[in-house]
């Protein structure tokens, strides 16, 4: 496992459109009809990563709590499929149905979507005000696997209050950590 930071792009860009498959449900989805009233998050997890894992339950917990609030979660997985096949579409139902996800989680096969997005590892989070310009690029959270610090979602938490209260996003944000995109070769 190769350990990955998000790289750190200037926000205020506008979140990229797309058109992916949601597994889950057979269906194409797009940005358009997923995106929030107040503010969307999106997303870079995969099956197999331990840093994912490890944040799972939390990540539910946070997007059950905000989704009644007019925030959207989106959650895509870009790793190649062919060469770690537990990320495979399948798998991302199997997934899906057992960490009960509240949120579509959808297959970049191309990956390019994920260059659009600029993200680097899993997990990757950006959030985008109702405008959809990024306000956000960051961690969910201080804890690791292992560093036995309790998944909160408090530096998430922290940018959507200040979006639900129209207050302008603390400009201080620290980059997730994770594995590394698995890119095609």
């Amino acid at each position: 496992m190769a350990l990955a930071f998000t790289d750190e792009i200037k926000l205020g860009y506008s979140a990229p459109g797309f058109q992916l498959l949601e597994p889950l449900t057979g269906s194409i989805r797009n940005l358009h009809e997923l995106k929030g009233d107040v503010a969307t998050v999106v997303m870079f997890i995969c099956n197999h990563c331990p840093y994912v894992k490890h944040i799972n339950e939390g990540l539910v917990q946070l997007a059950n709590q905000y989704i009644s609030m007019g925030i959207s979660f989106i959650a895509i997985n870009s790793n190649d499929a062919n060469r770690y096949p537990d990320d495979r579409p399948d798998r991302m139902i199997e997934v899906s149905k057992e960490q009960k996800y509240p949120f579509p989680y959808l297959y970049d096969e191309s990956q390019q979507i994920a260059k659009k997005y600029y993200a680097v590892c899993t997990p990757d989070f950006s959030i985008f005000n109702k405008e959809l310009k990024c306000v956000y690029r960051g961690q969910l959270d201080n804890s690791r696997p292992g560093n036995n610090i309790k998944v909160s979602g408090n530096d998430i938490r922290k940018a959507l209050n200040s979006l639900i209260d129209n207050k302008k996003v603390d400009g201080n944000q620290i980059p997730s950590a994770g594995c590394s995109i698995k890119w095609k070769v």
